[in-house]
């Protein structure tokens, strides 16, 4: 047995542990073409009792006069277009748990819309008492449905009850502004089981953490560092948050002490039709059934300045056909150094 061989030996054995806990990244595959003229998808929701998907246009170049909704069932097969009376930017929908209205973020015209998922009518339901400044983003709700609201340039959370009225300031604070590229500070948003909120700031490449108690929100502080472009965020029944990552083209999931467990996704090119392969500038995740939905937005961050060019960008400006993609919500194994698995 020569001393070449046993190094060989030795270094493979050293370095198995390090294999067994890569990554395993589960790939991301189309789920449904918006159709044209609609483009950069950003907001996606679910109804979960018809299992119709809801995704919105941000047509910040405003070649539409009016905000578009292309609805989808649970097959990818369009069914509908909603046009709504709307500036064209649209971003974050919801459906209202308690009394299940469909609520749309208007952000070029800073409100929140309801919305009739049928014919597309629509509603002022929420305004923020700051509006000329604000851009809104992304919404949520408390389990009392209480309505709360990203605005990614002023670092506020604003909240109305669930009847919706004008929105207060609920939460100001510097870890909310942006101080990066993408010029994006609070954007997707969710609760946990016990109550703290999650917020994404894509500028920052953080997820900022908001504690409640009876309501009242305490100090942010950041939960954790280091997601490239975190956007839409939300939170699975064992506390693990899903961040998408726009600026790396994948969704980071990372366990309630901050551990990251999974890399789901990631770019695979530009198909034939000039529809984006896996994920690209991807913005806002779902659950639903045994996937993770996920709207690609395939923003070129160049139209808004020519030095926010990013890894991307070019690919971006090759899309002719946006989409929406889906991965299994069932996580790859990952294991610790004595071989327990960090996912389920």
């Amino acid at each position: 047995m020569t001393l070449r061989y046993l190094l060989v030996v030795a270094l493979a054995i050293v370095t198995l542990p390090l294999a067994a806990g890569a990554w395993n990244r589960s790939p991301a595959v189309e789920f449904a073409d918006l159709p044209h003229p609609l483009r950069n998808p950003e907001g996606l929701t679910v109804d979960r009792s018809s299992g119709e998907f809801y995704v919105a246009d941000f047509d910040y170049r405003l070649t539409s006069k009016t905000g578009r909704i292309a609805v989808f069932d649970r097959s990818g097969r369009l069914l509908r277009v909603l046009s709504l009376n709307s500036s064209p930017m649209l971003l974050g929908l919801d459906f209202h748990p308690i009394t299940h209205e469909l609520l749309v973020i208007d952000s070029g015209g800073k409100k929140v819309l309801r919305v009739n998922p049928w014919t597309g009518a629509s509603s002022i339901f929420a305004v923020p008492a700051l509006a000329p400044d604000s851009v809104l983003n992304a919404l949520t709700f408390d389990k009392a449905g209480n309505v709360y609201i990203s605005d990614s340039f002023q670092g506020i959370i604003w909240k109305t009850g669930p009847a919706g009225g004008v929105a207060t300031a609920w939460v100001t604070s510097p870890l909310l502004l942006p101080n990066g590229v993408p010029p994006f500070g609070a954007n997707g948003l969710a609760f946990n089981s016990v109550g703290v909120l999650f917020v994404a700031n894509t500028a920052n490449d953080t997820v900022v953490q908001i504690p409640v108690a009876d309501g009242v929100p305490g100090t942010p502080t950041v939960f954790v560092n280091s997601i490239n472009g975190p956007d839409g965020l939300i939170i699975d029944g064992d506390d693990n948050l899903w961040v998408v990552a726009n600026q790396a083209d994948e969704i980071v999931v990372v366990d309630p002490s901050g551990k990251g467990i999974a890399k789901l996704g990631d770019f695979d090119g530009i198909a034939p039709d000039g529809s984006p392969r896996g994920l690209l500038f991807p913005a806002s995740p779902v659950f639903f059934g045994e996937f993770v939905y996920v709207t690609n937005l395939a923003l070129d961050l160049r139209d808004f300045n020519p030095q926010f060019s990013a890894v991307d960008s070019q690919w971006t400006a090759e899309v002719t056909t946006w989409n929406v993609a889906r991965i299994s919500r069932h996580l790859p194994p990952v294991h610790d150094r004595e071989g327990h698995s960090l996912t389920k």
